[in-house]
């Protein structure tokens, strides 16, 4: 690697964008390279955004000798295979969230990047956010006793119709994977992984979920009781309850710029600032551990991907959303 680390970009679409805009605010990166899956959209992208070189396939930027690190921003259904290719071609890579659409791919991606000696990181940006982290150090240290609840939900509203990538199950749509696992994420974060899991959910015509609520239950007595949906805009608010005090966060609860903590009733207002869209800290931290030599991240580490990825197929397997079997409900 230079001094610099050379970011490759994979895929197009808005959440690339918005990643590219936040990793430009990084002295430590340069952003080289772009690919899709034609050349006419990587060079509408690297000249929207002034990178160097536009490649008309994902083949052509994982081979490209210039970049260390790929971030792989396709739909979910493509997680895997873009990844993977990344990984056989020798390259670092931070994949989008949901990190595939399930366990078995997941811990397909892991065992190849342990086996290559390669970094991978699944781009679950909540994780870096310094306000999360300054919570997580919190509940750490005993600040509101031991966690006895959590709360989270994601929920937004708009016209989704039977073609939007969100109701698409070769997309692998829905609102589980796509907002359901910021909520899932959040408890493993201050409670680990669940021993209990109870779901229920509505389907769309398609067979993916467009209103999902799950209670996660742990040995110590605690309840996590999360939401997601498609079907209205929630809160997108948090809250960890200790038996000491708690812990709330506001919309959107992943990417806060403040938080409330209550103890004693007292409340005290914790501003955390946060630079850009928030992004670029899940960038810092992949650029950091480069530079360390690391394979995994501390902050995003591959047991947590698959824990939560284990999670979500268990929920998946209640709820009867079945992505080998693309527009027919399983249940």
């Amino acid at each position: 690697m230079t001094s610099r680390t050379r970011w490759g970009i994979l895929a197009t679409g808005g959440i690339a964008g918005t990643f590219v805009d936040d990793l430009a605010l990084l002295p430590d990166a340069e952003i080289v390279a772009v690919g899709s899956r034609t050349l006419e959209a990587a060079q509408r992208f690297a000249g929207r955004y002034e990178i160097p070189r536009a490649h008309g396939s994902w083949a052509d930027l994982a081979a490209d000798p210039e970049v260390d690190v790929v971030y792989v921003a396709t739909p979910h259904s493509a997680h895997h295979a873009a990844s993977r290719l990344c990984l056989e071609a020798g390259k670092a890579v931070l994949c989008e969230k949901p990190f595939t659409l399930d366990l078995a791919t997941s811990q397909d991606l892991i065992t190849l990047a342990g086996d290559r000696g390669l970094f991978l990181m699944e781009a679950m940006w909540m994780r870096t956010i310094p306000a999360i982290r300054r919570i997580a150090e919190l509940v750490a240290d005993g600040s509101i006793g031991e966690v006895t609840a959590v709360y989270a939900d994601f929920g937004i509203g708009g016209e989704f119709d039977a073609s939007h990538r969100l109701r698409d199950p070769a997309l692998g749509g829905g609102a589980l994977l796509d907002l359901g696992v910021y909520p899932v994420t959040f408890a493993h974060l201050f409670l680990g992984p669940p021993q209990r899991i109870a779901a229920l959910a509505s389907l769309t015509p398609e067979g993916v979920d467009d209103n999902t609520g799950v209670i996660f239950g742990y040995d110590s007595g605690a309840i996590a009781t999360l939401h997601c949906g498609i079907v209205g805009r929630s809160p997108t608010a948090a809250t960890i309850v200790g038996d000491a005090g708690r812990i709330e966060l506001p919309s959107p609860f992943f990417r806060p710029d403040r938080f409330t903590l209550y103890r004693d009733r007292q409340a005290e207002v914790v501003h955390v600032p946060i630079r850009g869209n928030g992004m670029g800290y899940e960038a810092e931290e992949v650029m950091r551990c480069l530079v360390d030599g690391k394979l995994e991240s501390p902050l995003a580490p591959w047991s947590a991907t698959l824990d939560v990825m284990r999670s979500l197929d268990a929920v998946r397997a209640q709820i009867g959303v079945d992505y080998e079997n693309t527009g027919r409900i399983s249940r």
